[in-house]
């Protein structure tokens, strides 16, 4: 067990990134990575540069730790509940990306819905960034394939009569599904939801070869 003065350093130092990492969060969000400088970092954060270099080696360590909270996010949401197809079918179709796996909730509070906004578009500036960045592209290809072989794990569970090799197959088209859905989220919606919603759902039946309600618990 830490001693309470250990213990009380190292609440320091989270609160600290922590406080960076929202800045970050924001200055990056308003002017994209190349916009967005150390400086304007640091006074977003009410903190010296050179405090900010005391925490983060450089602007490339803040996006990777954006990047990890992110994935790490996602991973929590996915947990217990990334088998309900149903679900993700419902939500593909509405375009409602910040917890696929998961009924919709109206009641959802600003602050959630606007820090998942945000997720969003940091993510497509990660992409954007990675085309150009040899760092940024490494920690693009770690956060996908992070998330990628969650999914993967989480599936097998509920579908273990495919082999690792039709899995991951089957794994991939889902995941173009959904990042093409968050990119489009934009865009015009053409189609009527509720009959995007039983494509998906034809597809995922016809995907995961089953005739059962997916998504429904026993």
């Amino acid at each position: 067990m830490l001693p309470p003065q250990q213990c009380s350093k190292d609440a320091r130092i989270s609160a600290r990134r922590d406080q960076i990492i929202a800045a970050a969060r924001l200055c990056f969000r308003k002017h994209g990575f190349h916009g967005a400088g150390m400086a304007e970092i640091a006074k977003t954060s009410l903190l010296s540069v050179g405090q900010i270099y005391r925490y983060f080696a450089n602007k490339d360590a803040i996006i990777e730790e954006i990047v990890r909270r992110i994935v790490m996010k996602k991973i929590r949401l996915m947990t217990g509940n990334a088998h309900n197809l149903q679900q993700v079918a419902h939500n593909l179709a509405h375009r409602r990306i910040g917890n696929l796996s998961a009924p919709y909730k109206e009641e959802q509070c600003a602050e959630q819905k606007e820090q998942a906004e945000i997720d969003h578009a940091l993510m497509l500036e990660v992409a954007a960034e990675a085309t150009r960045n040899p760092a940024v592209e490494k920690i693009w290809r770690d956060s996908e394939k992070q998330l990628f072989n969650e999914a993967k794990s989480l599936l097998s569970a509920t579908f273990p009569q495919f082999s690792e090799t039709e899995m991951t197959a089957k794994v991939e088209t889902l995941a173009v599904i959904c990042e093409g859905t968050a990119f489009r989220r934009l865009t015009t919606v053409h189609a009527d939801a509720e009959l995007l919603e039983a494509i998906y759902h034809h597809y995922f039946q016809s995907l995961f070869e089953t005739d059962e309600a997916i998504g429904v618990e026993n």
